[in-house]
């Protein structure tokens, strides 16, 4: 009997265990997956808690119901990894062989990497919605909040979900009209790029609706610390920026195990191939999700695609096969930009969110880098999709891992 053995049991890890449990044969394969949560979380939805879009309870669900009956769920610590014996050492000692494994241990903030951001204005007057707490925290804090100086800010770059930052900036607009008091709301957007997002062409559209919504923009703001007191973020440049409500993405960084299982870059990020998908640190070791340094966006529709080639490729490596699955880097997000609307971004490594339809070409009925109703119903129906068929390895009808070209109106990539 040989072993397969997942590092994490979220979005990634749970998808890989639905997966490879249909695929791979039980007389031959014991399938193990680690995690010492008890608790799933939909982390789509931390962004709509502080809005009381969604209630806390409606975006948690038990680990235990989504990992197959075939797999055995060790619910403890993971203290390190052992590359060249094979082994995975977990907090309470023991020691798990294996002939293959998965890393899929995510990304977490980071607020300590940030001078001053701790401390105790952390979770009174500097929120993070980024985690659980946060988004209750925060969602608790706007109920009687009367309004002045919002920064909804990026510490730096990459983080989990790109565009939520700039989803929150808008969805606070929106709140703050429904509840009569935008006149008594300065919204400020503090991001390190040159703009709001990540892709020029989605940037431009972005741009557009801050200033639409009279939310200023603060770019290239590298912060060096945060004055809690005072309650000014400075950055490294001389610049300030004051707040009364801090909203920030801190840091993002891997899994604290990678850096003491000495395989890690700077962030605890694993080195990864971008097409495959195997490690750059042993050829029995595959990453997916949040916890590979791929140039693709941190989230959940970029591990449900590289899920789909990952397990290609496994199923071939087992077999002494090259790995032919490549993936593109493909992502689809939705983005919430207040009022009942939302636009769809549609891109991958080479290829720049454009406009068209989606999933299906010239019929949509979703539009793509335009805001519509539709859209906004999209976003909300992915709750749904997600605990029904995305995490549990079902395939989603029309939406291939590979970014689809037909009904878009694809611009040519520039060479070199």
């Amino acid at each position: 009997m040989k072993n397969l053995l997942i590092l994490g049991a979220g979005t990634a890890g749970t998808m890989m265990a639905n997966h490879l449990s249909k695929k791979l044969p039980t007389k031959e394969w014991q399938i193990t997956i680690v995690d010492k949560e008890k608790a799933h979380y939909y982390q789509p939805g931390y962004l709509f808690v502080p809005f009381d879009i969604y209630q806390p309870e409606q975006i948690v669900k038990s680990i235990d119901q989504f990992i197959p009956k075939r797999v055995k769920l060790v619910r403890e610590p993971i203290d390190r990894i052992a590359k060249d014996d094979n082994q995975v050492y977990l907090g309470n000692g023991e020691v798990l062989d294996y002939d293959l494994l998965i890393i899929a241990t995510g990304t977490d903030i980071a607020p300590q990497e940030i001078e001053g951001m701790l401390g105790e204005h952390w979770q009174e007057s500097v929120f993070d919605f980024y985690t659980f707490s946060g988004a209750s925290n925060l969602r608790k804090k706007l109920m009687d909040w009367e309004g002045g100086k919002m920064v909804v800010h990026i510490c730096e770059m990459p983080i989990k979900c790109p565009v939520a930052p700039l989803e929150f900036a808008f969805l606070a607009d929106s709140f703050f009209k429904n509840k009569g008091m935008r006149d008594k709301v300065d919204l400020t957007f503090v991001t390190p790029m040159d703009g709001a997002f990540t892709k020029p062409r989605a940037t431009k559209e972005l741009n557009y609706l801050l200033e639409q919504k009279n939310i200023r923009i603060v770019p290239n703001f590298n912060i060096e610390r945060v004055d809690g007191e005072a309650r000014k973020i400075y950055d490294y440049g001389g610049q300030e920026v004051d707040y009364d409500l801090l909203v920030t993405v801190p840091t993002n960084m891997g899994n604290p195990m990678i850096e003491r299982s000495g395989i890690g870059d700077d962030l605890n990020f694993v080195p990864t191939d971008k097409a495959t998908l195997q490690s750059l640190v042993k050829d029995n070791i595959f990453v997916i999700g949040d916890a590979t340094n791929v140039p693709a966006s941190k989230a959940g529709s970029v591990a449900h695609f590289e899920a789909e080639i990952l397990t290609e490729n496994i199923l071939a490596y087992i077999a002494g096969e090259e790995l032919k699955g490549s993936f593109d880097g493909h992502a689809n997000c939705f983005v919430e930009t207040g009022n009942g609307k939302a636009l769809l971004i549609d891109f991958n490594y080479d290829q720049e969110p454009v406009t068209g339809t989606f999933p299906l070409p010239g019929v949509g009925p979703l539009k793509l880098l335009k805001e519509s109703k539709v859209n906004h119903w999209g976003k909300l129906a992915f709750r749904w999709i997600y605990w029904n068929m995305l995490i549990t390895g079902k395939p989603i009808p029309f939406v291939s891992s590979a970014m689809a070209t037909a009904g878009k109106d694809i611009e040519p990539v520039p060479v070199g």
